[in-house]
Parts: structure tokens; C-alpha cells; sequence
């Protein structure tokens, strides 16, 4: 017999924002950087944003969602570190929309859910691997265009209880307990949304140098929870690309595979500023 599956509705929570990558080298993580773009101070990452979202529904959903549930998540304007933010849901059934609030403004809003059926799991391509040697051209329209024509390299991950986006707030024992990596981790130590997303992230970045860069949108899909020490490959496809407002926008597909047996553990399709325009 399988698991029972018992949920309750996910709840409002609070708390204060936590920016994990102060010296990120994409610096509107930093204060003198964000404000020379026009902001208050060092944005906190949008993939911990979209944690922050989803943290209800691991409270009232447990171990189920990280194995098959999905979030679509859109960041409305900066959530910045150490600001106090309130996440208020609407729960219907399966789901819920979740909406982020901080300095009386709507910094994001989402929709997750926990699928009864999770859908086809995406296949691995086996794509040629980063070499420790790469070095990233400068991004551009053409080369983004490149990889969008000719594919990207796929680059490794480890969680870990090392690893900056172990923690998506200052104190872990504000966290779901399935999500803390210390010594009263327990039973837990699943990889948190702001490390899944956040591989989606880094990978983008690393193949082509851009900073500074907005994360704005994310679809996301679980297959599978991820413990610790598990090793990850992430395999990369640029989608689509267009301008608007002199920003350069990029929409990106990846998938995220165990290392070890090739299953899919997590697909994303992402939204992203890689070129500003200059302040």
C-alpha cells in the first residue's frame, strides 16, 4: 500500500527577507549596484522570493509537494533584505495563490499547487557538459541568439548543507523543518525551492556573462525531493528572446536530473531580464 497523504490548508505566514548573496557576481544582489539602478538597496533573489511563496503550501503539504507539486510564480517589484514581508493564501482545493507583501507593495504573487497526477517526466539529452575551463562571452542579443540555435552546456550541482541557498532565512529554525540542513534538521534536509530554482539561475548565468540580471518568472514542476548529497545535472534550453523598454528579455527551459540514475527531479521554464538598460 502507498503512503496516505493527509493535508491541511496552507496558512499566512511572515517574516523578514534574508538576501543569501550579498556578493553574487550578479550585483543588483548588492546595495551600491541596486541603487545605482534606481532601487532602495541589494535585491533579494527572486528564486527566494519564490521559496518564500511556497513556504504555506510545505507547511500544510509536506513531502508530497516537493515530489510533485508545481508553482508558478511571478516577482511585481524588489523585496529587499532585512525588510519585513507578509505572505497571505487563498487556499482552493489542491492549490493555492499566494501573494507577497513588503513596504505596503505586492513584491510577488503565485499560484501552487499539488497536481493529484504529475505529468510526463522530461527525458535527459545528455548534453556536452561545462568544462571547468569555460570562459562565458559577454551576453548579447547575438550570443544569446547562438545558444538558442546551437544549445548550451549542462552544468553540475551538489546540495548540500553548504551550499548559500541551504538557508532561506537567517534562522533555520524558521524554516520548514523539512527544508533545515542543521543539527535539529531531523528528518529533513530536502533541497528548498530557492536551491532548485536558484540552479535554473546560476545555470543561466554561467554560460554567458551578465550583471546585473533579473530573475522575474518561473514555471515549475517536481518529479521527485531532493536530499542531501544529491549531485544534479541541469540541461538548458534559451526559448525565447525579444525587447522591450531597452530591456532584453530571455525565456529559458531547464531540466534538473540526478547525476547518478538520470531521473528528472525538477523542470523550470524561466523569465528573465539579461541585459538592463543603462540607468
Amino acid at each position: 500500500m502507498g503512503r496516505q497523504e493527509i493535508y491541511t490548508n496552507p496558512v499566512n505566514w511572515q517574516s523578514r527577507a534574508f538576501n543569501q548573496v550579498p556578493d553574487s557576481d550578479n550585483r543588483i544582489h548588492s546595495d551600491e549596484l541596486a541603487k545605482a539602478y534606481g532601487f532602495t538597496g541589494a535585491l533579494v533573489p527572486g528564486v527566494t522570493v519564490s521559496c518564500y511563496l511556497a513556504h504555506p503550501a510545505v507547511e500544510a503539504w509536506g513531502l508530497p509537494w516537493l515530489e510533485r507539486g508545481a508553482a508558478h510564480v511571478t516577482v511585481r517589484s524588489p523585496l529587499y533584505d532585512e525588510h519585513e514581508f507578509r505572505v497571505t493564501v487563498t487556499p482552493s482545493e489542491n492549490s493555492c495563490e499566494a501573494v507577497l507583501l513588503s513596504g505596503g507593495r505586492v513584491c510577488a504573487e503565485g499560484l501552487i499547487s499539488l497536481p493529484v497526477m504529475t505529468p510526463a517526466c522530461p527525458v535527459q539529452r545528455s548534453d556536452i557538459a561545462m568544462r571547468a575551463n569555460y570562459v562565458a562571452p559577454v551576453a548579447s542579443r547575438e550570443v544569446m541568439e547562438a545558444f538558442k540555435a546551437y544549445g548550451c552546456p549542462a552544468k553540475s550541482f551538489l546540495w548540500s548543507a553548504d551550499h548559500e541557498m541551504a538557508t532561506y532565512l537567517r534562522e533555520q529554525s524558521q524554516m520548514s523543518s523539512l527544508h533545515r540542513t542543521d543539527e535539529k534538521a531531523g528528518s529533513g534536509g530536502y533541497a528548498n525551492l530557492s536551491f532548485v530554482l536558484g540552479c535554473a539561475n546560476r545555470h543561466f548565468a554561467a554560460v554567458a556573462k551578465m550583471s546585473p540580471w533579473i530573475h522575474l518568472e518561473t514555471w515549475s514542476q517536481n518529479f521527485q525531493s531532493i536530499p542531501l548529497g544529491t549531485e544534479l545535472v541541469s540541461e538548458m534550453r534559451v526559448v525565447n528572446l525579444f525587447e522591450k523598454k531597452g530591456h532584453e528579455f530571455a525565456d529559458c527551459e531547464f531540466n534538473l536530473f540526478r547525476a547518478d540514475d538520470g531521473s528528472c527531479v525538477c523542470s523550470i521554464s524561466q523569465r528573465a531580464i539579461y541585459l538592463m538598460r543603462e540607468p
